[in-house]
């Protein structure tokens, strides 16, 4: 018998930890600053996560994706972690949630 994976829960798992990780030069965190496009989850729990980044010659992206790759293989339930870069669509302030907006003074 298979063990049924709660892909909801470990997604909210992934998200409590995107959420800890920080754009450097911007005080909010990528989810909320909407740099993850998407988060998939396959039965191997075999996690792979497109993101973009803020601009293509972004400071951080050599060290961003990795961070992202390893907190998220920190999770238990995580067996590995693929993290792809995608500019497209290109990043946009449009993509920040509102949470991010307001800290940022943009609403």
């Amino acid at each position: 018998m298979t063990e049924e994976i709660n892909t909801q829960e470990m997604g909210e798992k992934i998200v409590k930890v995107l959420k800890t990780i920080y754009d450097p030069e911007i005080p909010v965190d990528i989810y909320e600053l909407g740099l993850i496009y998407d988060v998939m989850v396959n039965t191997d729990y075999d996690v792979k996560i497109l993101m973009t980044l803020t601009t293509p010659n972004c400071p951080v992206a050599e060290s961003l994706p990795r961070e992202v790759e390893e907190r998220v293989k920190s999770l238990d339930t995580v067996k590995d972690c693929e993290v792809e870069i995608t500019f497209d669509p290109p990043w946009t302030q449009d993509l920040m949630s509102e949470e991010a907006r307001l800290e940022l003074g943009l609403l």
